[in-house]
């Protein structure tokens, strides 16, 4: 019997990278999936090649109001939500001494503040066996040049799973940060340049790029029950790159 069968979930930043491969690989293992982000063409191109067992709302996280179009039709189609992947993100180079008060607050606000509402306003529709994850990242750890601001909200995504796990005390909820490493995704190429994120990929101790659907693989693990004892915990799909 296929892990997530029966299951329904939700990927936000599903229209491409690491949120596309994770729900194609939530489907190959039995979910149904909604996908969500701020490109038509992106999500339309994504439900075309998911499937039947794919649904698609356009919208941001950092727009509550369309947050609350998104679990109305989980609600109104499913009527339950299992699977949580708070996955949507951004980020853009900038040093100490340049950053401006308008890349500090789209940053913050799509991976934090859209990050927290996702799951706060997901969470009535989730019960016992829940999983919610929260994509981090090997740079919540570590020092970047040029990266600090989006170092910092994934540091803080991490202590959101630590909290949160608390919080779900005596719900059978779980939460757990899935933080890849240097991964070839459109959004880490149009941020970083591709021959930038071929020297990151080599100077991984497995010496390459990871591929999205090598994190979607760890995204399946823990939205299923073979990650049945495990919340507040943050896994690493990074290549090594962190853990040296």
């Amino acid at each position: 019997m296929k892990r997530l069968a029966g299951k329904t979930a939700v990927v936000t930043g599903g229209g491409t990278g690491i949120g596309f491969a994770a729900a194609r690989r939530f489907i190959e293992e039995g979910a149904f999936v909604y996908i969500f982000g701020r490109r038509q063409d992106a999500l339309d191109a994504a439900v075309a090649a998911l499937g039947e067992n794919a649904r698609a709302v356009p919208g941001s996280v950092a727009d509550l109001a369309d947050l609350d179009r998104l679990f109305g039709a989980v609600k109104a189609a499913r009527g339950s939500l299992d699977i949580l992947f708070a996955n949507a993100g951004t980020g853009a180079l900038a040093p100490l001494g340049e950053i401006t008060p308008g890349h500090y607050d789209q940053t913050f606000d799509v991976n934090v503040k859209g990050l927290l509402f996702t799951v706060q306003k997901g969470l009535p529709l989730m019960g016992e066996g829940g999983s919610i994850i929260l994509t981090g990242s090997s740079t919540g750890v570590m020092g970047t040049p040029s990266f600090s601001v989006y170092s910092a909200t994934k540091a803080a995504v991490r202590n959101f799973a630590r909290s949160w796990a608390q919080d779900l005390r005596g719900t059978g909820i779980r939460v757990n940060v899935l933080s890849p490493g240097p991964t070839r995704t459109e959004l880490a190429l149009d941020v970083v340049g591709a021959e930038a994120m071929d020297a990151m990929g080599a100077g991984t101790p497995i010496g390459r790029l990871g591929d999205p659907a090598e994190v979607a693989a760890v995204a399946a693990f823990l939205a299923s029950a073979d990650s049945s004892f495990m919340t507040g915990s943050e896994v690493f799909v990074d290549g090594g790159v962190a853990q040296i």
